[in-house]
């Protein structure tokens, strides 16, 4: 009987390695064998979920030919993994990765701690702040009020309550972009909406631009359906979006969907001018490409005098180019899983139609939830309460990482929830393998590339402040302290912290 489950190319295996960065060698360290820096950089990529368990692995031959080194070499590695639980074979059957018994399987996304996980380990793995209280159990006890005309219903709402459709649509006219009922479409959360988009636009093999790097839940949504994903270079910095080389990529590669975070782009933070926006929006329509443009960060401004640039929809105000999504998750809380879709009525039905067959609707009860919140003037003042939250943790989190390792760089957003950071030449993946072990989990860069990209930068979310903020910049100091001297093994076990 076979053991895998899927297969990983010798091209496509060469990649992911050539693009990760060498272990920096410590003081009067010796390069480590060639067949050893293999192994370790097979180990880490099925450490970051990047080459899947159970994943067939090309032949020795294949392989060696890909990485221009010798056959024994691979096999050398390939022996070295297999004594340590990270690859098993059998005649006939090839090789397959594993992991080792006692550890835990890697995650293909970015999937927050549990709650009860958090005492011993700061999470930085996922952006998400908790709720904005009192606004979370006010929006609630409102909804329940005005639950019972729903409850003498069927309760399917595969397009969303009329009501909160209705209000989706008066904000966005409210906001220059005249918008009808017919036009929203209520999902469960933001995911809900793309998986939607996806499955409808961007079926097995079609080409689909994404900036390069993008948020990596979508990402892995995205290959999960089976698109070829199209990176499009992000500028440096907060420099944003490259124009020329989108209007390149959409008309060279002619890709049926396009995905971008116009708004405090996730993870780098940059946001999209009038200029920009609109010049997408041009290129988008020229090369016969849906643009799907993420604004779940939009309200998250942080910063005093910020003014925000048109809606990315309001250069195409029909919705025949411009699909929008939106979201409560990221601007009120995460556990309120509702999300929408903004199109064309013809877009909106499609969605409908195609979500049936598996999404029946999103719960009542949580769109009654964020309608009453809308209506009454508690959505405002819940994302005020947000905006104050993320803007000191993120000036916490800031001063704690530049004291704490002044050789990482990056560039501070005014809105978001991420922090985007070159890490000094360490290798990202290394660090978040040694930070899981000293206390501290942080995604590495090449979790929001494609094949292997950004392997010297890791994401760090405003969702830790105060004495938080600081134990976590000492923890990351500690993990790339270990990265630089090599000594990756045999670490403490972290200490419980209570904030």
């Amino acid at each position: 009987m076979t053991q895998w489950t899927s297969a990983v190319g010798a091209s496509q295996l060469a990649r992911q390695l050539t693009a990760q960065q060498p272990r920096p060698a410590g003081p009067g360290a010796r390069k480590p064998p060639a067949y050893r820096a293999l192994a370790d950089g097979v180990r880490l990529l099925v450490l970051e979920g990047r080459v899947p368990v159970a994943a067939r692995l090309p032949a020795e031959r294949e392989l060696a030919l890909a990485l221009s080194v010798s056959r024994t070499t691979v096999a050398a590695a390939y022996e070295a993994l297999r004594s340590e639980g990270f690859l098993e074979s059998r005649r006939g059957a090839g090789s397959w990765t594993a992991v080792p018994a006692g550890n835990p399987l890697p995650a293909r996304g970015l999937e927050p701690l549990p709650p009860e996980s958090l005492g011993a380990m700061i999470d930085l793995g996922c952006a998400a702040l908790p709720a904005p209280e009192p606004w979370l159990t006010r929006a609630i006890q409102g909804a329940l009020e005005e639950l019972p005309p729903y409850a003498h219903t069927h309760g399917d709402y595969p397009a969303g309550i009329p009501a909160l459709r209705q209000m989706l649509a008066d904000r966005y006219t409210e906001r220059g972009i005249p918008t009808m009922p017919e036009q929203i479409m209520v999902t469960t959360g933001a995911m809900g909406a793309m998986d939607a988009i996806c499955h409808l636009f961007a079926g097995r093999g079609e080409r689909v631009a994404v900036e390069s790097p993008s948020y990596a839940n979508i990402l892995q949504l995205m290959r999960e359906a089976g698109a070829r994903l199209v990176p499009v270079a992000m500028e440096e910095g907060l420099g944003g979006w490259d124009l020329p080389r989108w209007r390149q990529v959409l008309r060279d590669a002619a890709p049926r969907l396009a995905y971008v975070v116009a708004d405090f782009h996730n993870p780098t933070g940059a946001l999209a001018d009038d200029d920009q926006r609109r010049r997408l929006v041009d290129a988008a329509r020229s090369a016969g490409t849906v643009l799907v443009v993420d604004e779940t960060m939009s309200e998250l401004h942080l910063d005093e005098g910020r003014e925000m640039p048109r809606p990315v929809c309001s250069f195409d105000p029909a919705g025949s180019t411009v699909l929008t999504v939106g979201s409560a998750s990221k601007a009120f809380w995460a556990g309120m899983r509702i999300g929408w879709v903004r199109a064309s009525p013809e877009v909106i039905r499609s969605l409908v139609a195609a979500r049936a067959y598996a999404d029946l609707g999103t719960p009542v009860l949580e769109q009654l939830g964020v309608n009453w919140l809308m209506r009454t003037g508690g959505w405002e003042r819940a994302v005020a309460v947000r905006r104050t939250q993320a803007r000191e943790n993120r000036d916490a989190l800031v001063a704690a990482v530049r004291r704490e390792l002044p050789e990482w760089e990056f560039a501070v957003p005014d809105g978001g929830l991420t922090l985007w950071v070159r890490t000094g030449g360490l290798s990202g993946s290394r660090l978040a393998e040694v930070g899981e072990r000293v206390g501290v989990r942080v995604p590495s860069g090449p979790r929001f590339g494609v094949d292997g990209a950004f392997e010297g930068f890791v994401r760090l979310p405003f969702t830790v402040g105060g004495p938080v903020a600081d134990e976590a910049a000492a923890r990351l100091a500690a993990a790339a302290r270990l990265v630089e001297t090599g000594a990756t093994t045999g670490t403490d076990a972290p200490r419980t912290f209570v904030a």
